[in-house]
């Protein structure tokens, strides 16, 4: 099965008191394993709201998303939660380090709510593993305030690598990197794409989205183009 993500006419509409807000007007799309995708959109198109329905963050209010072929549309909170952290591995534009931790236990933390049968040195052998697959080994014991920048996103994303997951999201990550380091982060994701990871870059860069092999472009709630390949 190559198609790893479909949606299939996604709505979402906000309620506010009596008050209806309509953010995707009927989204459907398509993502295959090993794509490199860039979601591109202003601010107030929907992309936020899309990536957080495709990151099992929320759920849509009509409409049908496959990923793997099991739909979670309407999935319970609960079976989202599994599945985002089993399948999906998240990079914030803020990190979201711990900040008291080392690299390496920021990067085992996910390994206790989805491998806890794993003993703390296999937690630990798959934490360095990721870590090298950023190249940041040398790095795993010092705390994220003696980290640059860009070494605090290589463990975001060895810590979105630990979980082994076909699907990596990244929110505009590079947003507050220097020049030098963003290009060094887009070239790890080149890198991983060979790898065969599927990855969804969320951005407003044009300049970014020239990385990924493919855009989708999202304006006022509908799919402009990119949608289906």
């Amino acid at each position: 099965m190559n198609t790893l993500i479909e949606l299939k006419d996604i709505t979402k509409t906000y309620f506010l008191e009596e008050l209806s807000v309509p953010v995707l007007k009927g989204i459907s799309l398509e993502i295959r394993r090993g794509d490199y995708v860039a979601l591109m959109g202003a601010s107030g198109s929907g992309k936020s709201t899309l990536m957080n329905i495709l990151g099992c963050l929320d759920r849509p209010t009509t409409g049908d998303y496959l990923l793997e072929g099991e739909e979670l549309g309407r999935a319970s909170g609960d079976r989202r939660a599994v599945i985002r952290n089993r399948k999906i591995g998240f990079v914030f534009q803020s990190f979201n380090l711990l900040p008291r931790t080392s690299a390496i236990e920021n990067v085992i933390m996910p390994l206790a709510y989805t491998a806890g049968g794993l003993s703390y040195r296999e937690r630990y052998r798959r934490g360095m593993e990721a870590l090298e697959q950023v190249g940041l080994t040398d790095r795993a014991h010092h705390h994220p305030s003696q980290l640059s920048g860009g070494q605090q996103q290589r463990v975001a994303i060895a810590r979105a690598l630990v979980n082994r997951p076909p699907l990596i999201i990244d929110d505009e990550t590079t947003g507050n990197l220097d020049t030098n380091t963003s290009v060094e982060v887009m070239h790890m994701f080149d890198a991983l794409n060979a790898d065969g990871i599927t990855i969804i870059l969320v951005t407003h860069s044009d300049e970014i989205a020239n990385y990924a092999k493919r855009v989708i472009r999202i304006s006022d709630g509908l799919v402009l183009d990119g949608g289906v390949k």
